[in-house]
């Protein structure tokens, strides 16, 4: 039985990697997202790290959700949770799963946001699937702009090491993060406070001036 269920793990493989087409994220990455193991990990680990000592208050804005799976957690926290989506089917699992949040179709680099906004912005395990460092960049600026003066970006993203990402990524962006260079390039998006910390996750908290 093993036999036949690593036989048939491999064929799925096989089939479900292909990239999905108008998206940024491969067949087996959209199933992983969506998954029970993946559940357990934003619940007990992801999202808890990032949000620790953190004060989000009143109107929060989540980047990339995927499913929603993020989107649920914060919504129990965030009095006002919008969130922005730019793959159409995701955004529509997002607004199915969590009814209280406002899903937004729209593209995290060019918002269609107001200034200051949001109290507090963030971004989980979505920064390397832009295309490039440039446009992470452009999403760094949008963020400071959306966001009311003291208010928190904060997230966390793969550091992209082992064999298991670079699989799981197979068709997919995957401009990694160096957590070297994060703090710096926050505050060349206008941040001050930039705190990184890098193990098995990146996690970062930066805050607009008052």
């Amino acid at each position: 039985m093993a036999n036949a269920d690593a036989a048939t793990a491999g064929s799925v493989w096989h089939d479900t990697v292909r990239r999905v087409e108008g998206s940024g994220v491969n067949r087996f990455h959209r199933y992983y997202c969506a998954s029970p193991g993946w559940s357990r990990l934003v619940q007990t680990t992801l999202v808890p790290a990032v949000l620790e000592g953190t004060e989000l208050g009143r109107r929060v804005l989540e980047l990339g959700p995927g499913p929603g799976l993020t989107t649920e957690i914060l919504a129990g926290v965030a009095p006002e949770l919008t969130a922005i989506e730019i793959d159409p089917t995701l955004a529509g699992a997002t607004r199915d799963r969590v009814p209280a949040a406002h899903v937004v179709e729209g593209d995290a680099t060019t918002m269609p946001f107001a200034d200051a906004t949001f109290s507090a912005v963030v971004c989980l395990t979505m920064l390397h699937h832009l295309p490039d460092p440039e446009l992470q960049d452009r999403l760094f600026a949008e963020v400071h702009r959306v966001l009311g003066p003291g208010g928190v970006f904060c997230g966390s993203d793969n550091p992209g090491r082992g064999l298991r990402f670079h699989l799981i990524h197979l068709g997919d962006n995957k401009t990694v993060v160096d957590p070297a260079t994060l703090g710096a390039r926050l505050h060349t998006a206008g941040f001050e406070q930039a705190r990184i910390r890098a193990g098995s996750r990146i996690v970062f908290h930066a805050h607009r001036p008052r």
